[in-house]
């Protein structure tokens, strides 16, 4: 027993390393101010899994986790579309997702936004073709900002969510920026 506390007490720690991203805090600290002065309160998402893999929604869920902690910048995820701002899809919509997305679209109110975070909500990935899919959620709903990846990190998830509030409702948000691909069509 004491040969192993002392090995425990010499080792060095067991943990990664810090994801690289740049300054966390500071892309947070943006992040609020852009909803703040947009909404004027903190932002709800509602996320909707529309028949993906689930690697999107880890990554969504680490936006939650004491890294990112997306909560302390007004940031919070909400059970209810009837109370979110943003409808956050993921996955490519099957046929048997077609009608329960739309619904919760309808029940936002507005103004609402909608992000297709990763490349299967963006056109439906490795399955699009496929009979069981529609392909992206554009094909269902109006998309107003696309994440690009498989599965996009948390960081490029805050990113677009800045992207999104700086540019909702405006025509800097037609054009491509910082690499996110915006509504296309309008």
């Amino acid at each position: 027993m004491k040969n192993l506390l002392l090995k425990a007490l010499i080792r060095k720690p067991l943990t990664e390393a810090a994801p690289a991203g740049g300054d966390l805090a500071e892309l947070g600290r943006t992040l609020e101010q852009e909803t703040r002065r947009r909404l004027g309160r903190s932002l709800a998402i509602r996320q909707v899994d529309a028949g993906s893999c689930n690697a999107c929604e880890l990554e969504i869920q680490a936006t939650s986790n004491p890294y990112y902690d997306l909560d302390r910048f007004g940031l919070h995820f909400v059970a209810s579309p009837r109370h979110a701002d943003i409808l956050l899809v993921t996955g490519p919509v099957t046929r048997n997702m077609e009608v329960a997305l739309r619904r919760t679209y309808d029940a936002m109110p507005n103004p609402k936004w909608v992000v297709a975070a990763g490349d299967c909500a963006i056109d439906g990935g490795c399955f699009a073709g496929s009979y069981a899919v529609l392909d992206g959620c554009n094909a269902v709903i109006p998309v107003d900002l696309t994440i690009p990846g498989c599965p996009p990190e948390p960081a490029a998830i805050m990113k677009g969510l800045v992207a999104l509030m700086r540019g909702a409702g405006e025509t800097a948000l037609r054009g491509k920026s910082a690499g996110f691909r915006p509504r296309s069509g309008k």
